[in-house]
């Protein structure tokens, strides 16, 4: 008798598999990676810096990206600018405390952001009220905003440069597929900046 543990397992891979495959054959979402990272590379080489933020998973996704940068993805390179606005926490508790959690991302920005930089907004939802305000402080800034989302129209839309729309409406694979367009902008950032040859 089947284990209908195993079932679930598998009924969740199959689901990612599908959600991974409408991404694939989405081209506006390959052309918006694609844009992302011609965007970053462009900021990078001019001397700014990347800065990324989100909430709870999307919250480590940004240190994860910041991470690619920092370090390296693939290929041993010079480090590249980028951070993760989720990880001072002294920084996130002293502004949630004085000025409420909407403004712990949206007050970091106005401290280091520039107008060469390029902000990466994290939130499956499109509507969280810190990234939101952030969103709008980069606006305020002049700093190119990114959205990482759903595909679905959200809050963020109006309020980013460009947006990758992940192609689901579960939170969980909506995540997935904002991790997997990451490593892809990292592989691409690397190869306009430093020559390295692009995975395919």
């Amino acid at each position: 008798m089947a284990d209908p543990r195993e079932d679930a397992v598998l009924a969740y891979f199959r689901r990612s598999r599908d959600a991974m495959q409408r991404a694939e054959q989405n081209r506006e979402f390959v052309k918006a990676v694609v844009a992302i990272a011609d965007r970053i590379a462009r900021a990078l080489r001019d001397g700014g810096k990347l800065m990324l933020a989100g909430n709870g998973g999307s919250a480590a996704d940004a240190q994860h990206i910041a991470a690619e940068f920092v370090g390296r993805f693939i290929d041993d390179r010079a480090p590249l600018a980028a951070i993760a606005l989720t990880t001072d926490t002294s920084a996130i508790t002293a502004i949630g405390n004085d000025y409420g959690f909407e403004q712990v991302f949206a007050r970091q920005l106005r401290a280091n952001g520039r107008p060469n930089d390029v902000f990466v907004a994290i939130s499956t939802s499109g509507r969280s009220p810190n990234i939101i305000a952030a969103l709008k402080a980069a606006r305020e800034l002049g700093i190119a905003a990114i959205g990482f989302t759903r595909e679905a129209p959200t809050p963020m839309h109006a309020l980013c440069d460009l947006v990758l729309g992940a192609p689901s409406d579960e939170t969980a694979l909506i995540q997935q597929i904002h991790i997997t367009a990451a490593h892809a902008i990292c592989g691409l950032v690397e190869h306009e900046l430093f020559g390295t040859k692009p995975r395919g």
